[in-house]
């Protein structure tokens, strides 16, 4: 007899699939992106738009957990920045040289360079599972880089987008290993916060790349993009991963990352219309099996599930 699955988990995996999908679809939109709307343009109006809604429809909330932010900015200043701003001005910036498929292949490299931060910064431990992972990301990463010319590596002729993209992925490895010291405030009102100070970061960059005059300010279709990236990879996918982690915890529902590089291959060849050939496929493969080996073979002994933070620390959606 089949053991029916707890309602929790129903609810939980049509929101987070959705949100791997919002986070590769944010590819797609960075390779359409050039042209039509430039790089730091699109950081700080994308971050303008967030800021907006959340003070509309849920700036009580915001305001209420206010005073326990304040004494916790600079984190908050370092990690918006980072995480959000600077990922995003990269990755927007790659959109201009490199694939929308290679943009989401990278992004599967992000959990693998947070076990070596990790290990480097808090010499967390790294079993043996992991490290195979580690390496068969990596070289997933490579032949994605490389375009399957191994050439590349002695010449270092790496395409440009390949690279800001894997600075980008360390960006926001480094924003996901200082989450967990994060204030005790729920995760809509940190997020908010993070949200203004990626804003406010931004402003800088996008003043320089006016005063250079290679700012371009969205037309229809470059606030198409915006409206998408703000409301879909920005607000709605990390509302709906809050929600998801609350109902199945953050270890169950960090799987669901590994799905943006499928969904991302998928959307680049269909609304794109890239080639996806034999380089592609086993980049995709490898990144994924590497993944796969860090997150399946690397677990030590223990409970597969952990408890979601404490109450007061889950978002009231």
């Amino acid at each position: 007899m089949a053991i029916p699955t707890p309602p929790r988990t129903v609810a939980a995996y049509p929101l987070l699939t959705l949100t791997a999908l919002l986070w590769a679809g944010n590819a797609v939109a960075g390779k359409w992106a050039p042209g039509h709307v430039s790089p730091q343009a699109i950081t700080s109006l994308r971050w303008a738009v967030v800021c907006v809604v959340l003070w509309l429809f849920a700036r009580r909330r915001i305001a209420a957990d206010w005073p326990g932010m304040r004494g916790h900015w600079r984190l908050v200043l370092l990690m918006g920045g980072l995480g959000y701003t600077a990922f995003n001005s990269l990755f927007y910036a790659a959109g201009a040289y490199t694939s929308a498929i290679n943009l989401a292949l990278f992004q599967g490299s992000i959990p693998v360079l947070v076990i070596l931060m990790n290990y480097g910064l808090y010499r967390t431990r790294v079993t043996s599972g992991q490290a195979i992972g580690v390496l068969v990301t990596l070289l997933g990463a490579a032949v994605a880089a490389t375009h399957g010319d191994w050439h590349v590596l002695a010449t270092l002729g790496f395409n440009r987008g390949d690279v800001l993209i894997f600075i980008a992925c360390l960006f926001y490895a480094g924003y996901t290993i200082a989450l967990p010291h994060r204030p005790a405030i729920s995760g809509l009102s940190f997020f908010a916060a993070m949200a203004l100070m990626a804003f406010v970061t931004s402003l800088p960059l996008l003043a320089i790349e006016a005063a250079s005059g290679r700012v371009i300010w969205p037309g229809i279709e470059g606030w198409a993009i915006v409206v998408f990236v703000a409301l879909g990879p920005s607000l709605a996918a990390q509302l709906f991963f809050m929600r998801g982690v609350e109902l199945i915890g953050p270890n169950r529902a960090g799987l669901f990352v590994n799905l943006v590089p499928i969904f991302g291959a998928g959307l680049a060849v269909l609304v794109v219309g890239e080639p996806f050939g034999t380089n592609e496929a086993v980049a995709l493969a490898l990144v994924l099996g590497g993944i796969f080996c860090a997150e399946r073979l690397g677990r030590g002994p223990g409970p597969a599930f952990v408890e979601p933070a404490a109450p007061r620390d889950r978002p009231r959606l």
